[in-house]
């Protein structure tokens, strides 16, 4: 867990810009010379760059103040000061930036598409005085300083980029579905919080890769601090739809729904809002057909499909439940776009 990072506090600072130099020139066989005095370099900028082989925000936990490279001073001759070296902060895909002070959100990279994006721009850098002479001023003695980069407290935090979000209590079968549809390998026993962070794989089916995302199991209270899962809610906001898992083979089976929408419904009304598919696992368990059955009568309105891991019943209907989640999502999408 020390190594998953999803909210890091930063400062960022973009480069100062060179001062400009008053110089004149004083080669042999010029006669009466001249100002020759160069400008600054300008200050490196900060900049975002998204890199999709990141997942977390772990190599930025130890540093705390990324600053651009301040331009160089002008120098006689007539040469121009260097320009300073950017900084450049590599973030993976769903990161959004935050204004540590007001909350603004500065940008949202939840586009794969954009990969580098400027925030702070350097000072630009001041004129030397071969820029001042005039007629009435051959000598001018006036340069100009480097304009001052600027420096922002940030707060970035990572939402995982996922189509399709699980939703359950400890032991619901969560990270066993995940290691049945993906190559991901979360760890797997038989007690509670075997998940300490999230995990992603991604489901193959039709010609398309879908993300799914396993969450920390949550607990009743969880909208008050009890328990893992409320920290990590916040990965599935971008979801398609949510699946919530129902373990047969608790005597909560029944109430694990409504419990779970709730603890939802208080840590944000849009995510309990979202499309969403009700998942009875562990079928192969006994006396838990009987339950289903129990299920699926108390909840006629909901989108309800029992499945088990272990004996892969149900699986293939689920992964196609999961693909037309995705494939709706994408038409509302496309036609929300201007």
């Amino acid at each position: 867990m020390i190594k998953f990072a999803d909210e890091i506090l930063i400062t960022v600072s973009s480069g100062n810009g060179g001062n400009g130099c008053v110089a004149f020139r004083r080669e042999a066989h010029v006669p009466l010379g001249g100002p020759s005095g160069g400008d600054g370099g300008r200050g490196g900028n900060v900049v975002f760059e998204l890199r999709n082989n990141l997942r977390t925000l772990s190599h930025l936990r130890y540093g705390k103040h990324y600053k651009a490279q301040s331009g160089q001073d002008g120098m006689g001759r007539g040469r121009y000061g260097a320009n300073g070296s950017d900084i450049v902060i590599p973030l993976p895909p769903g990161s959004l930036i935050k204004n540590a002070e007001s909350g603004e959100i500065v940008k949202d990279f939840a586009d794969f598409k954009e990969e580098r994006w400027i925030y702070l721009k350097g000072g630009n850098g001041g004129w030397g005085n071969i820029h001042f002479k005039t007629s009435t001023n051959q000598a001018p003695r006036t340069a100009l300083p480097g304009k001052p980069g600027s420096s922002v407290n940030l707060k970035i935090e990572l939402q995982l980029m996922a189509d399709i979000g699980f939703v359950g209590f400890p032991n619901a079968g969560k990270s066993s579905l995940l290691e049945a549809f993906t190559n991901a390998r979360p760890k797997i026993a038989a007690y509670p919080f075997t998940t300490k962070i999230p995990n992603l794989g991604v489901l193959r089916i039709s010609d398309r890769d879908l993300i799914l995302a396993d969450i920390p199991g949550i607990i009743e209270g969880a909208h008050t601090g009890s328990g893992l899962g409320l920290r990590f809610l916040k990965h599935i906001s971008r979801t398609a739809a949510l699946a919530f898992l129902i373990d047969l083979s608790d005597d909560k089976y029944l109430t694990a729904f409504d419990t779970l929408l709730s603890e939802l419904d208080s840590f944000s009304p849009d995510l309990a809002l979202k499309p969403r598919l009700i998942v009875a696992t562990k079928l192969d368990l006994p006396d838990t057909r009987e339950r289903l059955k129990e299920l699926t009568a108390a909840y006629k309105n909901e989108l309800l499909l029992g499945i088990s891991v272990f004996s892969r019943e149900g699986l293939p209907e689920l992964a196609k439940k999961f693909l037309a989640f995705v494939s709706q999502s994408e038409e509302a999408n496309a036609g929300n776009k201007p």
